[in-house]
């Protein structure tokens, strides 16, 4: 008898338990995933890097609110002074892995921590730049993707000579103290050589020194202009735009925005599917896999926008050889 009664005591106990253990593993961990923008809030929503993520988060079944939240920072207006306080403040904030532009963020990143899992959706050389022994095996808390530029600006040259056949002088608009610009500005000044064209470094770290920087381009007879690749210019495309329109220079970036937003033409890698393929290492990472195990990737494709208006206003002849190569004409 008693054993009867211990055995229904003991039945009622595992049921009353088992809802409650039915509860619990229903309750998944929610994921705590950054985000480090060198640039403005807006400039990543306009563009369509942030969105591109959380869709990329989507596609793979993660729902913002459900299984993961984010904790997002932004260097508002490029001021690269603020990022190694926003990158300290980030890595207090109990994170599982952090999605970061390229440059500086990730730079303020690296000198943060050395523990959380970093994916940098565009490095223009993460080998050259420190976050990876090599891009088939980072080995360290860095992974991503590389936005190959090494080779992309150089064929900007390519590209402007085609609008300007008599090119000979080209300025290089560069985010003054951005890591990696002096290493690319050497590369571009490399590849113009052979083609007897000139290089003129132009800096700024701000939209009044972009205006000026552009003047002075203009000033020292350069015939066309370079933008380096750099989110702190993404959000003053406009400007640039109206910029080189004023002082009536060719202009050229590595993203398709800068057409978008008015400017000549862009020559480069789709750089929202770059945000949307970091949520494919955040599955990976979240899943266990360690960040210094999984290659930099590079860019699939490359895409050459044309803006055919802006063309027309600079006054422009578009041959017909680089209208055959673009991507896309906006008229």
């Amino acid at each position: 008898m008693i054993a009867r009664r211990e055995f229904i005591a003991g039945l009622a106990a595992g049921v009353a338990v088992a809802p409650f253990a039915a509860l619990a593993q229903r309750k998944e961990k929610i994921w705590r995933i950054g985000f480090f923008y060198n640039s403005s809030r807006q400039s990543a929503m306009e563009t369509g890097r942030y969105p591109a993520f959380i869709q990329g988060m989507r596609d793979l079944g993660y729902l913002e609110g459900k299984d993961f939240v984010v904790e997002a920072r932004f260097a508002q207006d490029g001021d690269l002074e603020r990022l190694p306080a926003l990158a300290a403040e980030l890595v207090q904030s109990n994170l599982d892995v952090i999605v970061s532009s390229g440059g500086a963020a990730a730079q303020s990143l690296k000198s943060a921590t050395s523990t959380i899992p970093v994916v940098i959706a565009i490095s223009n050389n993460p080998v050259f730049e420190g976050f990876a022994q090599s891009l088939a095996r980072p080995g360290g808390n860095f992974t991503g993707l590389s936005a190959f530029l090494d080779e992309v600006f150089p064929k900007h040259i390519e590209m402007l000579k085609l609008v300007a056949p008599k090119l000979s002088r080209i300025a290089c608009l560069a985010h003054a103290g951005h890591p990696y610009h002096p290493e690319l500005l050497k590369r571009i000044d490399a590849a113009a050589q052979p083609h007897g064209i000139q290089v003129l470094r132009v800096e700024s770290d701000s939209l009044d020194t972009i205006e000026k920087a552009i003047a002075r381009a203009r000033r020292e007879r350069a015939q066309a202009l370079m933008i380096l690749g750099d989110t702190f210019f993404v959000q003053y495309f406009r400007q640039i735009a109206a910029a080189t329109a004023k002082n009536r220079l060719p202009s050229i970036y590595s993203g398709r925005e800068y057409p978008d937003a008015g400017g000549l033409m862009s020559y480069g890698p789709y750089f929202p599917d770059s945000y949307r393929r970091t949520a494919a290492y955040v599955d990976k990472i979240l899943k266990g896999a360690k960040p210094g195990d999984l290659p930099f990737e590079q860019p699939t494709k490359f895409e050459l926008v044309v803006n055919r208006k802006t063309a027309n206003a600079l006054g422009i002849t578009l041959e017909q050889e680089l209208l055959f190569r673009a991507d896309k004409v906006i008229e």
